[in-house]
């Protein structure tokens, strides 16, 4: 979960025009010609799309987050100190996102990454047509706490909720809410929590009801992307040789159309931090750097119907959403490398 923030002079020209973009992607495809608001626009299948609600609220403060007991143990981050400023944070990796291998940081980290796949399968479990995201972020809140852990969305630079749920046309980030589900949604649930210490994260995306085919294709290349971007891992491999990867994938057409990838949000080392070197870029890159025994980050994909990978910032200041209101899909391990190749650890 990491994003590089957009111009507020592009959040503004979809402000001003969401009322369209709503009329013209949720139209039948006649009315594509009227797509002159965003040329080349495609018909990506049938489904509803996500705009901000209006009116308009900037930033999140109007959002009360979900409680956490004292006796769980948080990030720093989520740790004031009586001036108000954050706690620091000692982390464990060395300066290049290492740890050492065979002791006690292993043990946690692959524990905590364990406690994030089955966070991971029971959120995929609640994604069902009439749920809220809401409904969904309040028991994941309870299943991770239930487990002594933390959500480590939570309070992270001010997010608001304990896990991100991306409905349709956005990417990622999208803040729990009340509207409910609907009958054809694709979902992803972006799950990372934090427990003696360690972050684990990782995210799937769901079908909701009765997916038509082009949004079951692109999740379907979406998690065949991230497969052949772990089988590009390994002791002494370039880092963009993942990125090579993926677009072996994502670059011919599959089943007769055409997907790309987000450069917007990048995969990233995880351990005592949340983000940390070494970030893992999933577009094509000539980037240096070579995966060592001891690295862990995850590889997190994000793959978008049609050929245009831009995107846009809700006025959450979080929700990212595709800019042509294209369906976006994203699936998300944690790879470690070992000395003599490369695991799962959320598998």
């Amino acid at each position: 979960m990491f994003f590089l923030p957009l111009s507020l002079k592009k959040t503004s020209f979809h402000l001003r025009n969401s009322r369209r973009l709503l009329r013209l992607f949720s139209s039948s495809p006649s009315f594509f010609e009227d797509a002159a608001l965003f040329p080349g626009v495609d018909n990506f299948g049938l489904y509803s799309v996500i705009l901000p609600e209006e009116p308009f609220i900037f930033g999140v403060s109007h959002i009360k987050p979900r409680m956490v007991p004292n006796h769980i143990n948080r990030p720093a981050y989520a740790i004031r100190d009586s001036s108000g400023r954050e706690a620091a944070q000692d982390d464990a990796e060395d300066v290049d996102g290492k740890f050492p291998l065979g002791g006690e940081a292993e043990r946690k980290l692959r524990s905590v990454a364990s406690l994030a796949k089955s966070v991971r399968e029971y959120a995929g479990s609640l994604a069902k047509v009439g749920t809220t995201t809401n409904a969904i972020d309040a028991a994941v809140h309870d299943f991770i706490i239930s487990r002594g852990a933390y959500p480590s969305p939570l309070m992270y630079n001010g997010f608001p909720k304990s896990c991100c749920t991306s409905v349709n046309n956005i990417i990622t980030h999208g803040i729990p809410d009340d509207r409910p589900l609907e009958d054809g949604d694709i979902i992803n649930i972006d799950i990372t929590v934090f427990l003696n210490g360690y972050h684990g994260d990782t995210s799937q995306t769901w079908l909701v009801g009765d997916v038509d085919l082009p949004g079951r294709l692109l999740c379907g290349i979406t998690n065949n992307a991230l497969e052949a971007g772990i089988a590009a891992c390994g002791p002494g491999q370039p880092f963009k040789n993942i990125a090579r990867a993926i677009h072996t994938i994502i670059e011919p057409q599959y089943h007769g159309m055409n997907f790309c990838v987000s450069p917007a949000f990048s995969g990233h080392g995880i351990g005592s931090a949340f983000h940390r070197q070494p970030w893992v870029l999933h577009h094509l890159n000539d980037e240096p750097g070579v995966m060592l025994p001891g690295h862990c980050f995850t590889i997190e994909p994000a793959i978008i119907q049609g050929n245009h990978p831009t995107s846009w910032i809700f006025p959450d200041g979080w929700t990212a959403s595709t800019e042509n209101c294209a369906r976006s899909a994203q699936a998300e391990h944690m790879v470690l490398i070992t000395n003599d190749g490369a695991e799962v650890l959320t598998r």
